[in-house]
């Protein structure tokens, strides 16, 4: 299986919004994100100036329900 890439935050948000997420809020560096029809996935991204760390990303796909191959469909 592909190995995840390091990503801006930007970049996963955008990434996560093409599956069906969206901002609900942001508090200080840290965003909250939905899913339109799944109430129950909730994903929180740290908004900070530096990359996300690989094990970082992997607990948000952990969190948002998506394996590596389907994340990265959505890049």
């Amino acid at each position: 299986m592909a190995s995840l890439p390091i990503l801006k935050p930007k970049e996963v948000i955008r990434a996560l919004q093409r599956a069906g997420f969206y901002i609900d809020h942001q508090v200080g560096s840290h965003a909250r994100l939905f899913h339109q029809t799944n109430s129950h996935l909730r994903v929180t991204i740290p908004i900070h100036s530096r990359d996300i760390p690989q094990a970082t990303l992997s607990c948000i796909l952990k969190q948002a329900g998506l394996s590596k191959k389907e994340f990265l469909k959505y890049l």
